[in-house]
């Protein structure tokens, strides 16, 4: 399993061999047996086979092709729905519509994505996970209908891999593990950790590419914009609002 773990990669070209039935149920089975809050599962999963669903949600994702092309789109979402309507059924008063409960319902979200990742991973299949969900979240709660107490959190294509790419790189360990307590960085530290990563030649290509001087410039002015993360905070806020979580 480490060695598993270890030499993942990110999947998004897919072959045309389809997902038996009975293995993708048993790999959502085994992802629902992930860790939740207060064993409360306060999730769903919205699982696309139609070509035609595939399509509109293709636009959502900033048309990535694995969505089209994988043969399913798995849609976390973080659902505190079939609770509050279980608390109402059984004389309960329910106070869930917060900010508390959406980022614990989020977080078990995450968690079961993570453990239908390796589950899939382990039979043969791969993921590639797609950050756009919560950047068009609006949208996708249209396509899906996803009720009150329902927002996406993030979306996995899934499928049998057509070729396998080389993997992708990583921050030294020293980066992210600290012992004890944070131990900030020094400028030093910063050039020295992020070096392996700019000196990458696919890396240096893409600054020349993009016309810029360092790597963390492709990140701040083209990737990740400011203009862009103030947009899209403004959506997934109001979105979140919109389906009844209040701040």
């Amino acid at each position: 399993m480490l060695e598993l773990l270890q030499n993942r990669r990110t999947i998004r070209q897919y072959s045309e061999k389809e997902i038996p039935e009975a293995l993708l149920r048993q790999l959502l089975l085994t992802a629902c047996r992930a860790s939740t809050t207060g064993n409360m599962q306060l999730y769903s999963i919205v699982v696309t086979r139609e070509d035609a669903m595939k399509k509109r949600l293709s636009p959502a994702h900033f048309n990535q092709l694995s969505v089209v092309s994988a043969p399913i789109v798995l849609t976390f979402c973080a659902d505190f729905n079939r609770f509050i309507k279980w608390c109402e059924l059984n004389q309960a008063t329910p106070g869930y519509d917060n900010f508390q409960s959406f980022f614990t319902a989020a977080i078990d979200a995450l968690l079961v994505a993570e453990q239908f990742s390796v589950a899939a991973e382990s039979q043969g299949l791969g993921i590639c996970y797609l950050g756009t969900t919560t950047y068009n979240c609006d949208q996708i709660i249209d396509i899906l209908q996803l009720p009150k107490f329902v927002v996406p959190i993030t979306t996995l294509t899934v499928g049998y891999p057509k070729l396998l790419p080389e993997q992708v790189d990583r921050l030294p360990y020293e980066a992210v593990v600290h012992d004890e307590r944070y131990h900030d960085y020094t400028a030093d530290q910063i050039s020295s950790l992020y070096g392996y990563k700019e000196n990458l030649s696919e890396n240096k290509q893409y600054i020349e590419e993009n016309g810029k001087q360092t790597l963390a410039q492709v990140f701040t002015d083209v990737r990740y914009t400011k203009e862009n993360n103030e947009h899209f905070s403004k959506v997934l806020l109001d979105t979140i609002k919109r389906q009844g979580f209040q701040f």
